[in-house]
């Protein structure tokens, strides 16, 4: 196949040129001001191994382009020290996470996300997923403690996940869950593992095999 590596060259820098038009700068990062045009959902910060100040450096670039902010793995000791640079910023201490809502956080009326933890101790992953799924702009539910354990607790909701868009179902343990919400529901589900449980649990690990 023919080329002109000279064309090439050119068209690479033209197309980078045209990208880099929505990144804001910020020495130590690189905000993706494009990334809900290109993607759908804008561009959110992972918090852990980033200091407050470089948190609230990225959260002011974000606040300026009228983004709205989710900041994940965020530790009480962080979110103390941002939310003082950003009183209307909230914590959920049980997911770590960081949020501000803006005037763009709206909702999406005509999708609906249903979040499905099997026990309590899986609700920090199932707030995070939530978090996310409403800055994205969709609307969501969490359905919380219904667990293979006693199934006749996930069957009372039968009709809320019959009428669900997508299911994100998050679970530790064997990671059973997925599975059985798969084989009542016609909607995608997306299985999630959490490092919950013990014996042969592996951290996670046998929930992530088994949902694979």
């Amino acid at each position: 196949m023919w080329y002109n590596k000279n064309i090439m060259n050119e068209a690479f820098k033209h197309i980078a040129a045209i990208l880099n038009k929505g990144i804001g700068h910020l020495g130590y990062a690189r905000i993706d001001h494009a990334r809900h045009s290109r993607c759908g959902f804008p561009e959110f910060i992972y918090g852990a191994g980033k200091t407050a100040g470089q948190i609230s450096g990225i959260i002011k670039e974000l606040n300026g382009a009228g983004t709205p902010v989710l900041c994940t793995r965020t530790s009480p000791e962080k979110a103390e020290l941002v939310i003082k640079d950003f009183p209307e910023a909230e914590y959920c201490e049980l997911s770590q996470c960081l949020l501000i809502r803006n005037s763009n956080s709206k909702e999406c009326i005509d999708f609906n996300v249903m979040i499905v933890s099997a026990g309590t101790s899986d609700l920090g992953v199932a707030y995070e997923a939530r978090h996310t799924v409403e800055l994205c702009g969709c609307r969501c539910e969490l359905i919380n403690d219904v667990g293979v354990a006693g199934l006749h607790r996930l069957l009372a909701e039968i009709d809320k996940l019959s009428n669900a868009d997508v299911i994100i179902a998050v679970a530790g343990m064997e990671g059973a869950l997925p599975s059985v919400i798969g084989g009542l529901v016609k909607c995608p589900v997306i299985a999630v593992p959490t490092s919950v449980g013990y014996g042969v649990s592996a951290g996670g690990f046998t929930a992530l095999g088994g949902m694979l």
